[in-house]
């Protein structure tokens, strides 16, 4: 399907291999919660993040032991890797030798002439900038301007650093204005859309558990990419880091914007239904939580909407009596039973992905 969404042309930094900004996709980015003095752990938690699908990490270092443990963390691991500096900008400087990107917050990072040492630190190992404004953590002057943080406030706080950045000609730069309230936030990012052309890193901070989290994040992220602002996003949950990423590309697949893994696409079901629906899509779903290759599986209960679903997906299930009937590539395939259902799914896309696998190998060997 052709993507609807008119995109803002922005400039393109480089985040390790992975680009931010102008037509590149719209990266997924997560946070590591252990200890970042704790390389081991955090290395395995690197690594659970970038097999659910995550482009870049972003790993704190708070402390001059935690940057001595990133230096050992950067090469173990495949991911880009962001530092997180706050406070303390000698942190920075400490560890932009093996950074992919360097984060600073404008509320707490210091004075001008600490930011331009990092600003040259930056410069000096090619690597970018994010420039994190957060409302929770706005500089005193502003929050005694304005009284409460606002989309103003977060965009002032920006719009001084961009200037620092830019009277010492470094460009290298994204940024991000973040709040938990989701009308502050879409507010400032649509604002400081219209007066820089620099990357934006999207997200609504500190939005909350898994469940309040998902949906608040959903509704702010998802208003900007809808508008063609965001190149890279990460969503903040009070929940597991991957579940971060996994509901980052569920908005990204909902706005057809980028695809990985399998797209269910379920009734929520009836007294209609021929099968438990329920039951079916979270079984599948689990088993099939290892699959990043793109393939759309229709489950429909009955057959108001089943016939219609299960034509347009790749696999499909429709509800029918006396046998449910699946569907491969838009075509009815076979009639199986209930107590089949979930096995014969599982295998159909499975075997599906194969195919398609098969037929990729093939056709490359055959153009090279």
């Amino acid at each position: 399907m052709k993507n609807w969404i008119n995109r803002n042309k922005t400039n393109v930094v480089s985040v390790g291999d992975v680009l931010v900004g102008g037509n590149n996709p719209i990266s997924i980015q997560s946070m590591t919660n252990t200890n970042t003095e704790d390389s081991s752990s955090t290395i395995n938690q690197i690594n659970e993040l970038e097999a659910a699908g995550a482009d870049i990490v972003r790993v704190s270092v708070p402390t001059k032991d935690a940057a001595a443990s990133f230096k050992k963390i950067k090469p173990q691991v495949n991911v880009p890797l962001v530092a997180d500096i706050h406070f303390d900008y000698k942190l920075a400087l400490e560890v932009a030798d093996t950074a992919d990107c360097l984060r600073i917050n404008p509320g707490n990072i210091g004075k001008e002439e600490k930011i331009i040492e990092v600003i040259n630190a930056a410069k000096d190992n090619g690597i970018p900038i994010r420039v994190g404004v957060n409302a929770g953590s706005l500089e005193k002057d502003l929050q005694k301007k304005y009284g409460e943080p606002n989309a103003d406030a977060l965009v002032e706080s920006a719009l001084r650093h961009v200037e620092i950045l830019d009277k010492f000609n470094f460009n290298d730069y994204k940024l991000s204005l973040k709040a938990s309230n989701i009308e502050m936030t879409v507010e400032a990012y649509r604002k400081i859309s219209k007066l820089i052309n620099q990357p934006l890193h999207l997200g609504i901070t500190e939005a909350g558990s898994y469940r309040s989290g998902t949906v608040k994040s959903s509704i702010g992220i998802g208003m900007l990419l809808s508008e063609g602002i965001g190149d890279t996003i990460r969503i903040s949950l009070a929940s597991d880091p991957v579940d971060e990423v996994k509901v980052g590309w569920d908005i990204l697949k909902s706005l057809n914007i980028r695809s990985r893994g399998v797209k269910i696409v379920a009734c929520p079901s009836c007294s209609r239904q021929n099968f438990n629906v329920i039951e079916v899509v979270n079984e599948l779903e689990s088993r099939l939580e290892d699959i990043s290759d793109d393939i759309e599986v229709a489950i429909i209960g009955c057959y108001v909407n089943g016939p219609g679903e299960s034509k347009a997906a790749d696999v499909g299930l429709t509800g029918a009596t006396p046998a449910n009937l699946l569907y491969v590539n838009g075509s009815p395939s076979k009639k199986i039973k209930n107590a089949d259902l979930v096995n014969m799914l599982e295998d159909e896309v499975r075997n599906q992905i194969s195919m398609k696998n098969d037929k990729n190998i093939i056709a490359r060997s055959t153009n090279g």
